[in-house]
């Protein structure tokens, strides 16, 4: 998209109560830069994948891999930067660890963004 695509206002007018409003509600740059990472991590396919076979069922490495048709090693290699986001846990069941989807906040996002995408 060309700059000249986007439309401007035609006069340069300040608006002090939607400024200050902006001002107050927004979060400092620490807190930015770790949403911003949080949305890098969700940037990936492979990985929106696998937070999408959780969003449907937990499970472990080994059906992750057969059900994305990859190796075990590259799914561990997501699920190590998913579990570094906080946006998926593990437990282990005797032998196996089962992966699971966090919180609800992570459903949400997911339930979210296809709903976003379908419309």
């Amino acid at each position: 998209m060309a700059i000249h695509d986007v439309e401007n206002c035609d006069v340069y007018e300040l608006h002090p109560d939607r400024l200050h409003r902006i001002e107050k509600e927004m979060p400092d740059e620490d807190t930015l830069y770790d949403l911003a990472e949080l949305f890098k991590t969700f940037g990936d396919s492979t990985r929106i994948r696998i937070l999408f076979a959780l969003f449907e069922q937990e499970t472990c490495v080994c059906d992750l891999a057969e059900a994305l048709n990859m190796t075990q090693s590259a799914v561990s290699h997501q699920l190590k930067i998913l579990k570094n986001a906080k946006l998926v846990g593990n437990r282990r069941e005797g032998k196996t660890v089962i992966y699971f989807l966090s919180d609800d906040h992570v459903r949400t996002i997911i339930g979210q963004g296809l709903t976003h995408v379908k419309e």
